[in-house]
């Protein structure tokens, strides 16, 4: 049976091309060439890639295209496994295995340490930062018809809180509120937040009772 590379080899030496030239001029490299002219399908990248050099190369030297495509296709192998990569580009060099998975082992190994350095510091960052609080009620100086005074805010989940040194119960999403007894007049109000490192914040509110 006549082979696709061996028609295309014959023309090519009948030419007095070399592989380098034809090479040059279809952008194929000269071992894809070489292993279309001896039938070793194998040795290229894919069977896409194997269709579309033999195409190219049977149009630069002039041959009806699907003849010699029809004679690929007959002694193809489409079950063959092949063991070159695809490339991106015709000509490229291929990037060494090892140099590729030790590039991924190195880029895996600095997000992994930047996950950890933003966890060490979500985790410590209380050691360094009073809990906030944030106090809706009542307000400065706020005038009240009754002697009992809703006191009402938010803070940071993980902090506790305290109402004129009355622990308050904290909700999971970091609301408190609490009812505490005054008398007529000016009454103080000091509501504390502590974190686990004991870094506190305190706010003080005045109200008046009628």
């Amino acid at each position: 049976m006549i082979r696709a590379g061996q028609k295309l080899k014959d023309e090519r030496q009948n030419r007095g091309l070399s592989l380098s030239e034809v090479s040059n001029a279809t952008k194929i490299r000269v071992e894809f060439l070489q292993a279309i002219e001896k039938g070793e399908y194998g040795k290229l990248p894919s069977s896409s890639y194997a269709q579309g050099f033999v195409r190219n190369y049977a149009k630069f030297l002039d041959f009806e295209e699907e003849e010699i495509l029809a004679l690929f296709r007959r002694e193809f192998d489409g079950k063959k496994v092949y063991k070159v990569l695809p490339e991106g580009l015709v000509g490229q060099k291929e990037m060494p295995l090892k140099r590729f998975k030790i590039k991924q082992a190195a880029i895996l190994v600095v997000l992994l340490f930047i996950l950890l350095l933003g966890f060490l510091i979500f985790q410590y960052r209380y050691a360094f930062i009073s809990p906030p609080i944030h106090l809706s009620g009542p307000t400065e100086m706020e005038v009240l018809s009754s002697s009992t005074i809703l006191v009402f805010g938010k803070t940071d989940p993980n902090s506790t809180i305290t109402v004129n040194d009355e622990p308050v119960s904290v909700n999971q999403d970091g609301t408190f509120r609490k009812e505490i007894s005054g008398f007529p007049g000016k009454t103080t109000i000091t509501v504390r937040a502590v974190n686990r490192f004991g870094k506190q914040t305190t706010i003080e509110r005045h109200v008046v009772i009628k």
